[in-house]
């Protein structure tokens, strides 16, 4: 299976040693593709819409494609955060902020709504619930429909001064992940993401949308006639 990690930082801390615990112990020969923010995109969101009209004006582009292309491909992915002030990393929420145009309401890529993907998140306290749930809320609007939360207060600045007994705990509950990763076949695609995506294609119907060019995206796809991005 192909393995993207996405981490939202450019450190090997905690957080990014749980998600690679928890690839490394997915069964099979698996190409593992890491990327790191700020370091493989180290942009902020201009506001300019570009990317509504077309992707590849976006002035990140380039950067960008090779993450997106990555994310494409992949089978499973692993979004490692540290908490920072309560939320995911400043440049994690950059990174989203990038590809807002590949949410449900506007050009949903259909790889998405077969993807199983797992968010890690660390913190010396308090906050890792409210971080793991800003990147759940972005992968959701994604299409993502099996998302795995794994978060842990280490009460450590480092990995090597998380206690022995707390790196235990990691390991089990790595062990479980890696197994619910490890299920055959594609995952289901819940009530949920199916109201959001037929809410967001009425809205295409009736022209409540950012742009035509989204439109003609969701006609080429089929999706106004019925179809569904996760039908086989």
């Amino acid at each position: 299976m192909k393995i993207v990690m996405l981490n939202g930082q450019n450190h090997k801390g905690s957080t990014y040693h749980i998600g690679r615990i928890i690839a490394d112990k997915i069964e099979g020969e698996n190409e593992i593709t890491e990327f790191f923010f700020p370091r493989d995109l180290n942009h902020f969101c201009a506001g300019c819409y570009m990317c509504i009209e077309d992707v590849s004006l976006c002035p990140f582009y380039s950067e960008k494609k090779k993450i997106i292309d990555a994310i494409d491909a992949a089978d499973i992915l692993i979004v490692t955060t540290p908490t920072y002030c309560m939320h995911m990393s400043a440049p994690l929420k950059s990174f989203f902020d990038l590809t807002f145009d590949m949410w449900m309401s506007h050009r949903p890529m259909k790889s998405m709504f077969s993807k199983k993907a797992v968010i890690v998140s660390t913190s010396a306290g308090a906050g890792v619930k409210s971080a793991m749930k800003d990147v759940e809320d972005c992968l959701f609007y994604m299409g993502v429909p099996k998302i795995i939360k794994f978060g842990m207060a280490v009460q450590a600045m480092n990995w090597d001064g998380v206690a022995a007994d707390k790196k235990k705990v990691i390991d089990k509950k790595a062990d479980i992940i890696a197994k619910k990763l490890c299920s055959k076949g594609k995952p289901s695609v819940g009530i949920k993401t199916r109201f959001m995506f037929n809410m967001m294609g009425m809205m295409q119907k009736k022209g409540w949308n950012s742009s035509q060019v989204e439109t003609e995206y969701w006609k080429e796809n089929g999706w106004l006639d019925g179809k569904k991005p996760w039908d086989v």
